[in-house]
């Protein structure tokens, strides 16, 4: 909390040798044909996916539209298609770019992979290279990037020429699904299997959401009472079939796990400056005013980094000349509960690096936050953990199955304290957009190697926990540009970034870009916005005209602006806010806007 930090370099590579040039062959076999789908890009980003392009129609090479691509400092701007080719025979990969840095290349050959490469092109440059395919080698992915932080390149009329393969045709649509068990937060599904299908797709409200090689699949992660409507496409070498007739769904009622039934279905959280004063002055308990249905102490902190040993100090008399006794704070905390309040402890913040890299630290967690909530008669935990305080090792590469012991340690600690005090403890989460959102590009070093292990790095530790969270409330603050499910980048400033951001938790997304390792979505009563409260409290302040327009959109699908949501959440629990004190130092805007909105 109270942080400011761009998103990090993610990608550090090294810079590729420039390969020979070698033009096409005038004795090229009849047989030979230009493999690459859609290379002038006249069908938009068909057939390609890219992480920061976008088709434009000047400048051209030829025809009407051509490749954009912004590179961003942890991101090359990566357009790439897989092509089906033929083992043990010659290609040649060839197209136009211009720009800064561009780069056109082939991998998975089976033998070398190739690329070539310009530092500067003021106008169109033709780049080629040639590569022959190995024994067993039956797809290629040709690709495009620029290069990290640099200006924007254009690419146009791609192809890959060498001898085709037939793929046949795509397989036919499937019949209607069945539904089978259906619970408050999974949905079961059966269909028919369809002639010359290798695999299908299952479609959720018409997003595409996982894979099944068999003929049958459970969606999970889904919320109470909520219809959902499931199409299924079949898939083979020859691409997709249409969507079958869809079929619709209902999940059972029921509150779900971490979801205390006295939390009000609208809830404003905030953190109250409880261990120090910070600019915005000390707050007594007993002043903290109704509206705030959540109060996170902040903040419990190790002795050291590792030693997992969380300790809860109240602020010194001499930096808060008006705090109250240690007798008067426990009474506040109880008048609060007794009016219905949550009162946590949070754990960590921007000082409070916390590494439970083994297990005689997880135990001392587990011992230490536990007397904290004793002494306190506190709810429950809120986990703040920032900086270095996780990151995944190298070959912690799914997020459903963490082996990285910060993270394992963590999961078990918590799942202790919840099993200790019961279905009634609060857990909640504050993580930073870099540990969530960002798991939609990056996911650890990556499948090469290079990017920051810190990147999505909350994702196991809340998927793991999902059925005990209570709240998870992402700082949608002091971040850089993220990338949203619309494959666009958004910024802090407005309404659209808090949108897009809380989007991806609701709907679920592919975990660095992989559609067969999707995040699911959480529950909407199990998500609220993390902003600050004033302009002074941190980077990504906004008007509350702004926040109403988010909580419009998502709640109403009003306003919604340029990001198209992928549903509408009336149930959404509602905003978190950096902090209390800072809210009380501006003139309390932040929650009288909350109880003006909710009423």
């Amino acid at each position: 909390m109270d942080r400011v930090r761009s998103v990090l370099a993610l990608c550090a590579a090294t810079v590729l040798a420039v390969p020979g040039i070698t033009a096409l062959s005038s004795a090229a076999r009849a047989a030979d044909a230009d493999l690459a789908r859609n290379g002038g890009f006249e069908a938009g980003l068909d057939g390609w996916t890219c992480t920061a392009g976008s088709v434009v129609n000047s400048p051209v090479r030829s025809g009407g539209s051509a490749l954009k691509a912004t590179p961003a400092g942890s991101d090359n701007a990566r357009c790439a298609q897989t092509v089906t080719v033929k083992p043990d025979s010659q290609y040649t990969l060839a197209g136009y770019v211009r720009g800064d840095y561009a780069y056109l290349g082939a991998s998975g050959t089976g033998t070398t992979d190739v690329s070539a490469w310009t530092q500067s092109a003021p106008d169109w440059q033709r780049l080629t290279t040639t590569f022959r395919t190995g024994a067993s080698t039956t797809k290629v992915t040709i690709y495009t990037h620029g290069w990290y932080g640099t200006g924007a390149y254009h690419a146009d009329d791609i192809s890959l020429v060498g001898p085709g393969v037939d793929a046949g045709q795509p397989p036919a649509a499937p019949t209607t699904p069945t539904v089978g068990t259906v619970t408050s937060t999974s949905v079961a599904l059966s269909w028919p299997s369809v002639p010359g299908a290798t695999g299908y797709s299952i479609h959720r409200n018409n997003t595409k959401i996982q894979s099944a090689s068999g003929t049958s699949a459970t969606v999970s992660g889904l919320s109470p009472s909520t219809a959902y409507s499931f199409q299924i496409t079949a898939v083979n070498e020859a691409g997709e079939s249409a969507k079958s007739p869809a079929v619709t769904a209902t999940t059972t009622s029921g509150p779900g796990g971490g979801d205390p039934a006295d939390l009000p279905a609208h809830a404003l959280v905030g953190y109250l400056h409880a261990s120090f004063a910070n600019g915005a002055g000390y707050k007594r308990m007993a002043d903290v005013p109704d509206s705030w249905e959540v109060i996170d102490l902040a903040f419990g902190e190790p002795t050291s980094t590792t030693s997992g040993d969380i300790r809860f100090d109240r602020c010194p008399a001499t930096e808060c000349p008006n705090v109250e006794s240690d007798a008067e704070f426990k009474a506040a905390i109880k008048a609060k509960q007794a009016a219905g309040k949550k009162v946590l402890i949070s754990i960590g913040g921007q000082n409070g690096q916390v590494q439970l890299t083994t297990t005689a630290a997880r135990d001392t967690f587990v011992t230490s936050v536990s007397k904290i909530i004793d002494t306190y008669g506190l709810d429950g935990l809120d986990i703040d953990f920032e900086g270095h305080s996780l990151s995944l090792n190298a070959d912690d590469t799914d997020f459903k199955n963490p082996k990285t012991p910060v993270i394992v340690n963590l999961i078990s600690a918590v799942k202790s304290l919840k099993a200790k005090y019961g279905d009634d403890f609060v857990l909640t989460m504050a993580p930073e957009t870099f540990f969530v959102q960002l798991g939609y590009q990056y996911y650890g070093t990556g499948k090469w190697g290079g990017q920051d292990p810190r990147a999505g790095a909350y994702l196991p530790v809340i998927h793991a926990l999902r059925d005990d969270l209570t709240l998870l409330h992402v700082q949608d603050y002091n971040s850089g540009p993220i990338m949203g499910l619309d494959n666009q980048y958004h910024s802090m400033g407005g309404a659209d970034f808090h949108i897009a951001m809380t989007d991806m938790l609701l709907t679920g997304f592919p975990v660095a870009g992989d559609a067969n390792n999707v995040f699911p979505p959480l529950r909407p009563d199990q998500i609220a916005i993390g902003m600050p409260a004033t302009t002074n409290a941190g980077n990504g302040h906004v008007p509350s005209s702004e926040t109403n327009k988010a909580l419009d959109c998502l709640t109403k699908k009003t306003n919604c602006g340029s990001y198209t949501t992928h549903g509408t959440w009336p149930a959404l629990r509602g905003l978190m806010t950096w902090s209390i004190n800072w809210d009380r130092f501006g003139g309390w805007e932040f929650s009288k806007n909350f109880d003006g909105y909710f009423g």
